[in-house]
């Protein structure tokens, strides 16, 4: 055996630079997944409004806020299920298996959209896109961490990011101008493509080594043009199912270096979700319209994304140059800042001040500001962080069990939303948004370790 490892790690050096594209094609077909996950959360921003229209309603009787409150946050319900789903399944039948469960779920989602009756498959159809969501989501983010070579790690990660705001994106700049069934259809397209695109992709060389299929893991290695990590990737997950015995899950919580992981990957995720970000991606158009704005509610909405996509690329760009901390610190206080305008706008208008009427633009400046900065760190690299932490034989649980804390925090602050504006109002609500963003600073600054340039295995003794 030791002959053929070494006639493939020789066979990865030879092909090394043409293998790095390779596992660039692999993050791609994965990408088309991410593509749906940003198209189910924003999905509900530009639907919502119809589903309250009389006339371009898909639906018998228009939706009461009460209802429309659920249709955005039970999204988080199924997210919440699905990276388990992916944490217990990752380990027992492998990482592309789970991939191709959660397109399954994504296609099945919107066949639902497309036969929607009443206000109850409008449920269902956000409980589902949830649960793929979630599976596809912690899949991709273990999956890219387990196959991407060090040096370029990051960028594969946060790509996932990326993708996915494009697909928010998109919903946002055609479901105003379609019918509801047609953005059924344009997601049903792009889920069936990314289900075919994973019956090409490799199982990842990590789940063959935790099965003792050293020769395949090996050769997958080379495969991916990363043929010097054969025998560290090997010889460290040896020397793990050596010294650890207990239950993965109980890993998660008696190891050292999984706790920290855990501590960093929820805390930062949960300040994430109390920015607010989830509330103004499933809200945008009501809370342009909420607001007064002078800008068309369903234009600012598609302002906002195309911002999104084009700051998201500024991440990628220096996350493995300048690394993760710098980015993340300077991204959390521009935004603290800018949902501080937007709070003192919303107090303008609760006083009915004069001022309001001469600065309709502000809602949208001050949110175009906020989601420039946020993708441009704190909405990316966080993602990354997770796809780097935890001990392999626990990445998929760690990660999974990481993700839906943060995801617990995203439901609640969403379902609660519409009463937080009521008995707060809007300008409290935004400055405590901002207030999240100020401790998140804080934390990164005094807490979170730089993994820049570090393998995985680095980043473990680090922690510990």
């Amino acid at each position: 055996m030791e002959d053929r490892n070494y006639e493939y790690i020789e066979l990865g050096k030879k092909f090394k630079m043409e293998n790095l594209k390779y596992q660039i094609l692999i993050v791609s077909c994965l990408n088309i997944g991410q593509i749906i996950v940003g198209y189910s959360v924003g999905w509900s921003a530009p639907i919502i409004p119809k589903m309250k229209d009389v006339l371009d309603n898909p639906l018998p009787e228009p939706i009461t806020d009460f209802e429309a409150s659920w249709v955005g946050s039970l999204l988080y319900i199924g997210a919440l299920v699905g990276p388990y789903v992916t944490g217990v399944l990752a380990n027992l039948i492998g990482r592309k298996p789970c991939l191709i469960i959660g397109g399954f779920l994504n296609i099945m989602s919107y066949i639902l959209v497309v036969t929607t009756k009443n206000i109850g498959m409008v449920y269902a159809i956000r409980v589902m896109s949830g649960l793929g969501m979630g599976i596809t989501t912690v899949g991709n983010i273990v999956y890219i961490g387990e196959i991407a070579s060090t040096h370029i790690r990051g960028i594969l990660l946060t790509s996932t990011s990326i993708i996915g705001i494009s697909g928010t994106l998109l919903v946002y700049a055609v479901a105003p101008y379609v019918s509801y069934v047609t953005t059924g259809y344009i997601a049903l397209a792009i889920s069936t493509l990314h289900v075919f695109g994973l019956f090409f992709v490799p199982e990842s060389p990590i789940y063959h080594a935790m099965k003792e299929n050293e020769l395949t893991a090996t050769k997958t290695l080379c495969l991916l043009g990363r043929s010097e990590d054969v025998k560290k990737s090997l010889d460290a997950l040896k020397k793990q199912e050596e010294t650890t015995k207990i239950q993965d899950w109980m890993e998660i919580f008696t190891i050292k270096s999984n706790r920290m992981s855990l501590f960093i990957t929820f805390t930062l995720g949960a300040f994430q979700q109390l920015s607010g970000v989830a509330v103004v991606l499933f809200f945008a158009t009501t809370i342009f319209a909420q607001a007064g704005s002078s800008v068309e509610p369903h234009i600012a909405t598609i302002i906002v994304g195309v911002t999104r996509l084009l700051s998201s690329l500024i991440a990628p760009s220096f996350i493995d140059r300048s690394g993760r901390k710098i980015l993340l610190l300077i991204s959390m206080a521009a935004c603290a800042l800018s949902l501080s305008v937007l709070g003192v706008y919303f107090y303008l208008d609760r006083v009915n001040n004069a001022a309001v009427q001469n600065v309709g633009w502000l809602p949208l400046v001050a949110l175009i500001v906020y989601f420039f900065c946020y993708e441009a760190g704190f909405g990316t690299i966080p993602n990354a962080i997770v796809g780097e932490m935890f001990r392999t034989n626990v990445r998929s649980n760690g990660s999974a069990l990481a993700i839906t804390m943060t995801w617990l925090v995203g439901f609640i602050l969403t379902t609660s939303f519409t009463t937080m504006v009521d008995s707060l109002g809007g300008d409290v609500t935004f400055w405590l948004f901002g207030g999240s963003c100020v401790l998140a600073f804080l934390f990164t600054y005094f807490c979170l370790p730089e993994t820049k340039g570090k393998t995985l295995n680095e980043i473990q003794e680090m922690l510990s």
